[in-house]
C-alpha cells in the first residue's frame, strides 16, 4: 500500500487551490502548479473543515471497514494539520 509523504490537510488544500487555479477545473491557468505551490496555505481553513466533516464515517463506510480506525486516522490528520 502506498503511503503519502505529505499531510492529508496539505493535499486537500492543494487540491482546492488547484480547483481555483487550473484550467482543468474552474481556473484559467494551463499549468497551475506554481500558483498552487504559492497559495495552498490560504486553503488550510477549508481543508480543516473537510477533515472535520470526514471524522464520522457514513453507514456504508462503517460497514466496509473499522469505523474506530477511520475516526482515529482522521483525528491524526487533524492534529497533523495543526503543525503546518
Amino acid at each position: 500500500m502506498d503511503v503519502a509523504t505529505t499531510a492529508l490537510a496539505e493535499r486537500i488544500a492543494r487540491a482546492l487551490a488547484g480547483l481555483d487555479h487550473s484550467a482543468n477545473a474552474e481556473g484559467v491557468e494551463a499549468s497551475a502548479s506554481i500558483s498552487v505551490d504559492e497559495t495552498w496555505h490560504a486553503y488550510m481553513e477549508q481543508a480543516d473543515a473537510v477533515l472535520r466533516t470526514m471524522r464520522e464515517p457514513s453507514e456504508a463506510m462503517a460497514r466496509a471497514g473499522d469505523a474506530g480506525v477511520w475516526a482515529a486516522m482522521i483525528e491524526a490528520a487533524i492534529e497533523e494539520s495543526e503543525t503546518l
